[in-house]
């Protein structure tokens, strides 16, 4: 694979950024899958670790105060750090926020504002505040600071599990994907990245085909954390090199992933969370199989009404 040029740092350096703020999270393995529980993060997901990774970085540069557009989670960590670090924190959400998702951010400290419906909406509306107050933007996923934080996840995964062969991730804009394919592919590169995505919004996939960064229409999923239309630059450059496959999973099976996640292993994922267990569960994989169960910020009403359909068996047995 042609490896992408980047400004990427020493990853001792990032581990000992990203570690002020994140914990190492325990690898199970269940029925023959090894699950990365990153529900059990500070916050409830991965995105801490991009954002610790950021701001230890430039923290000497900010002065006034941090804003991001987010669907959630990356917002949760960005008004988490900023507390621990005393920075004023903007988190730009969609109007359809989870309101578990907008009171942790509220909980932090930070505040929070309601606005459209796409990734790209809240970030262009992020960029605005930015200007009209001089904060500091905190990408959610298109930056080398932020991707390569998330990146000390792959390097935790080869930790626990040293002869990994497939990995799983679900995939948004591609921040998470692209900095676990960028350790595990520097540390062990015969590891299998498969990147999955909801079958209504495979804007990876796309562009793979087109050859070029590609825009898919906005589609209603329950993984209410993958909704970006269109990949990074930064994640697209990464991706598209490293990353060995891409899949898609429907609602159904991704609902089904979080059934037998709480019913069967004993863990609370959120459908975005869930998505790459989905995928595993249905396609296995050059073992040992891991997939990332990326977040656990679900809304007790949704978990509630998940539950009143059983769990259907995994293809996968251990």
């Amino acid at each position: 694979m042609e490896w992408p040029a980047g400004p990427w740092d020493d990853w001792d350096r990032v581990q000992e950024r990203v570690y002020r703020f994140a914990r190492v999270t325990p690898l199970w393995e269940y029925e023959g899958l090894g699950l990365k529980l990153e529900n059990l993060q500070v916050t409830g997901s991965f995105k801490v670790r991009g954002v610790a990774n950021f701001l230890g970085k430039h923290e000497a540069a900010i002065r006034t105060g941090v804003v991001t557009g987010s669907s959630g989670n990356h917002g949760q960590a960005l008004a988490y750090v900023a507390c621990r670090m005393g920075l004023p924190a903007v988190v730009v959400v969609p109007e359809d926020v989870r309101p578990v998702k907008a009171e942790r951010i509220a909980r932090y400290g930070a505040e929070w504002v309601p606005w459209g419906r796409t990734s790209e909406e809240r970030i262009q509306k992020a960029r605005a505040i930015a200007r009209e107050r001089g904060l500091v933007e905190v990408p959610p996923f298109d930056h080398p600071d932020i991707l390569q934080g998330q990146g000390t996840l792959g390097l935790e995964v080869l930790a626990q599990v040293p002869d990994v062969g497939t990995v799983y991730v679900p995939v948004s804009g591609g921040g998470l994907i692209s900095g676990i394919a960028l350790a595990l592919k520097t540390h062990r590169p015969q590891t299998r990245v498969v990147g999955v995505e909801p079958v209504g919004l495979r804007r990876f996939y796309a562009s793979v085909q087109a050859g070029r960064p590609v825009e898919v229409p906005w589609t209603v999923t329950v993984a209410d954390g993958l909704r970006v239309t269109r990949p990074g630059q930064w994640t697209w450059a990464v991706a598209s090199r490293l990353v060995d496959d891409w899949v898609a999973v429907t609602d159904e099976e991704i609902l089904d992933a979080v059934r037998w996640l709480c019913t069967e292993v004993r863990v609370v994922a959120e459908p975005s969370g869930a998505a790459a267990v989905a995928a595993a569960r249905r396609d296995g994989g050059l073992p040992p199989v891991v997939a990332v169960v990326s977040g656990g910020n679900i809304d007790p009403e949704v978990l509630q009404q998940v539950l009143a359909v059983p769990a259907q068996p995994s293809g996968l047995r251990g």
